[in-house]
């Protein structure tokens, strides 16, 4: 029923915020589509045994997203890294190439990754039970078949034991329905997460997945540096050198082998650990120094989206209250609204 529905529906010349508008109009439009469907089918139990799935489904992403680290052009904090969810899964937007662009996209609904150029011409990658290797071999063969001549590192990023890609025939499982309750998962949280951001007008990303980490996730800025600690790697010293509040979807692994929300504050406030947040089920783990809230806690709630709304709005709070931002330079109490159109 969701594909159905779902199939029915979804930075200056183009900039940071008209693509962030451009992203929130999909999935919103993607939202009204679904109104219809129930609480179950917008936040559906991710499956336990996923595991290998999600496994090689982070490396695939990590093909794709290495694209952008090879082509876009540098944005702050690395946002132009980032992969972004759309109405089927998730895409590159469009990346610069020679007098053209081009864009890259998973579609978690009929499960085809697709590359379109604006020159007109298309590929088609099938998503199945395939080894890493094999499918970046084909995506790399369907780039160049484009005229798109690019090289990226093959060294996958943040995951233990890394196989470069053209060598990794280890992973290689894909669970189609595991991956679209994870896609409607993702999908329903984004929505939460723009939702929560409305408010907010100071400098804040986008609602966008970073395949590194493996997780959708969405920041905001309080204006002042933070000092990065000695021995962080790169990624670290440029993405999170200002002060922050960041949130999101994870589908676990390593500590925490279970899907969860989560939340932290850079640099952590003194007694964060100890502040009162929303709902039932959120916790502070202090071996990662986050606030963990299991998607399971979410999705059996009565009301998922308000249980995730709380968890965003009191962590936020908490930690803009005790890291002293300035919240009246930084968020609105109303959002503004069109006037309507006086009848003649």
């Amino acid at each position: 029923m969701f594909e159905a529905l779902v199939m029915r529906s979804y930075r200056r010349d183009f900039t940071a915020e008209r693509f962030a508008a451009c992203t929130l109009f999909n999935v919103m439009a993607t939202v009204e589509q679904a109104q219809g469907l129930s609480k179950d089918e917008r936040w559906p139990a991710i499956a336990a045994d996923w595991t290998a799935t999600r496994d090689t489904l982070q490396m695939w992403t990590q093909i794709v997203g290495k694209l952008k680290v090879a082509l876009s052009p540098f944005q702050n904090q690395l946002w132009h890294t980032a992969l972004h969810p759309t109405g089927r899964g998730l895409t590159t937007q469009p990346i610069p190439y020679d007098d053209g662009v081009f864009e890259t996209s998973f579609d978690f609904l009929d499960h085809n990754l697709v590359i379109v150029t604006s020159s007109g011409g298309r590929k088609v990658v099938p998503l199945y039970e395939r080894t890493v290797a094999s499918f970046y071999e084909e995506v790399m063969g369907c780039l160049a078949s484009l005229g798109i001549d690019v090289r990226i590192n093959t060294k996958p990023q943040e995951v233990p034991n890394p196989i470069p890609f053209d060598q990794d025939t280890t992973h290689g499982s894909y669970d189609a329905d595991a991956v679209n309750r994870f896609f409607r998962a993702m999908s329903a949280s984004a929505s939460v997460m723009w939702k929560h951001k409305s408010r907010f007008t100071g400098k804040a990303s986008p609602v966008h997945f970073f395949w590194g980490s493996f997780d959708l996730t969405t920041t905001r800025h309080s204006g002042e540096r933070a000092a990065i600690p000695p021995g962080r790697d790169y990624i670290y010293r440029v993405a999170e050198n200002e002060a922050n509040w960041a949130a999101g979807f994870w589908p676990g692994s390593g500590p925490i082998e279970y899907a969860a929300y989560y939340a932290y504050v850079i640099p952590e406030p003194e007694a964060l650990s100890r502040a009162m947040i929303e709902p039932v089920g959120a916790v502070w783990n202090a071996a990662m120094r986050e606030f963990i809230l299991p998607y399971e806690a979410v999705r059996s709630s009565a009301d998922p989206e308000a249980s995730l709304m709380a968890f965003l709005e009191s962590t936020y709070a908490r930690g803009a209250e005790l890291g002293k931002w300035d919240r009246n330079r930084l968020e609105i109490s109303e959002v503004p609204t069109p006037r309507h159109k006086v009848a003649a």
